[in-house]
């Protein structure tokens, strides 16, 4: 069985026979995944970009300038109104204003 040491910053490095067996390149990043009663297993994040199609819906009708600056505005306007404070009475010298 391959075996690793974890270095003083946390690195290990992959034994060859592992990195060949699951065609690791440097730069290929790697997904951890938790399998219970807290072993992890991994796998390389290596697909193909074509494996990707169809991911994101295609958009039937773009937005015109206008409509995405009036939803932002609106946002914002939905922003503020909910971080407002009730307004609040005061008073000088003894009586409210």
């Amino acid at each position: 069985m391959p075996i690793a040491t974890m270095t003083s910053k946390g690195q290990i490095t992959i034994p060859i026979k592992v990195r060949r067996a699951l065609g690791l390149k440097p730069g290929v990043r790697i997904d951890f995944y938790e399998v219970g009663n807290g072993e992890y297993a991994f796998r390389p994040k290596n697909g193909l970009i074509m494996d990707m199609a169809g991911c994101i819906p295609k958009i039937d009708s773009a937005l015109t300038i206008e409509e995405m600056d009036r939803a932002v505005l609106d946002y914002a306007a939905e922003l503020d109104a909910a971080t407002r404070s009730a307004p609040r009475e005061i008073a000088i010298n003894g009586e409210k204003a």
